[in-house]
């Protein structure tokens, strides 16, 4: 997993767009069916992305955005179960600690409610629907 560790790069949508855009193609609108419309958004030119590369594949990736949320977390589903959540995860909270961030929230699909739990995150409120998704807020204090 180190040796993964250094394949994680961070940087702007323009830097990384291509190979952020294939994984969540494939996880967010192909394997959920979320709408292309309802994937892409005005964040994605403003926010920090971070992607996963093994050997010069990108198999993981997450944003960070201005206003201290996290998302777009996706693993290729060939490549589940490896621990790549939990390490691009680890990448945004140092990242953000470095930057003097106080808190990082988001939006977690309830499936998922223990994988970020695990990573310190707090559950906020009640499940609602995103994308015909159950999700609930969750907050993460730096």
């Amino acid at each position: 997993m180190n040796q993964l560790k250094d394949q994680i790069k961070h940087g702007t949508w323009a830097e990384l767009k291509d190979d952020a855009m294939f994984i969540r193609e494939q996880v967010f609108i192909g394997e959920q069916s979320i709408a292309p419309a309802d994937e892409w958004d005005e964040q994605d030119p403003i926010s920090l992305h971070f992607v996963i590369y093994q050997e010069g594949q990108a198999i993981a990736t997450a944003r960070l955005l201005n206003d201290n949320s996290v998302g777009r977390v996706a693993v290729l589903k060939a490549y589940r179960g490896q621990g790549l959540g939990q390490l691009i995860m680890q990448s945004i909270i140092e990242k953000a600690q470095q930057e003097k961030r106080t808190e990082l929230h988001l939006s977690a699909q309830v499936h998922a409610l223990e994988f970020y739990r695990a990573l310190g995150f707090e559950q906020q409120g009640e499940v609602y629907l995103d994308c015909n998704i159950p999700h609930i807020d969750m907050n993460l204090t730096l």
